[in-house]
């Protein structure tokens, strides 16, 4: 099997994290600088055999279209041209970036270490991919 990678993308930084080729677990892979991320999913495919892209869905919580998602769409639209042979799901990813800041406070991590933008970006990119996993699951279990 091959991974599935979850991309928490940001107009500085995004977010990844993928799965083990079995795709029991999510893990965190990298935070990037947005303006160097195609280079880096290119380098990465060539290495890793990736099966899907989950990408987070901006919504507000009337679940309309948030205003980072003028910047998400552009972006998924460029990732299905550089990589064709390679699906993209949607995931919605409201609450990620508090429930990754909450977990990091549970997780015992001092102040200072919290403030790492580029940590809840990459945590958040965990969570998304973790959703997905549990959508594709229950898909799964609920099937005839």
């Amino acid at each position: 099997m091959a991974r599935i990678m979850a991309i928490d993308y940001g107009r500085k930084r995004t977010g990844l994290a993928v799965t083990d080729e079995l795709q029991l677990i999510a893990t965190p892979l990298s935070t990037v600088d947005t303006p160097k991320l195609a280079q880096y999913l290119a380098d990465y495919c060539r290495r890793e055999p990736v099966e899907r892209f989950v990408v987070g869905l901006a919504k507000h919580m009337d679940n309309t279209p948030s205003e980072s998602a003028q910047y998400i769409e552009p972006f998924v639209q460029q990732l299905a041209l550089q990589f064709p042979d390679i699906p993209i799901s949607r995931i919605d990813e409201r609450f990620t970036s508090k429930i990754a800041f909450q977990s990091m406070i549970d997780g015992g991590l001092r102040k200072k270490q919290r403030q790492n933008k580029a940590l809840i970006d990459t945590l958040s990119a965990v969570l998304i991919l973790q959703n997905f996993m549990q959508l594709q699951d229950n898909t799964r279990r609920s099937a005839p």
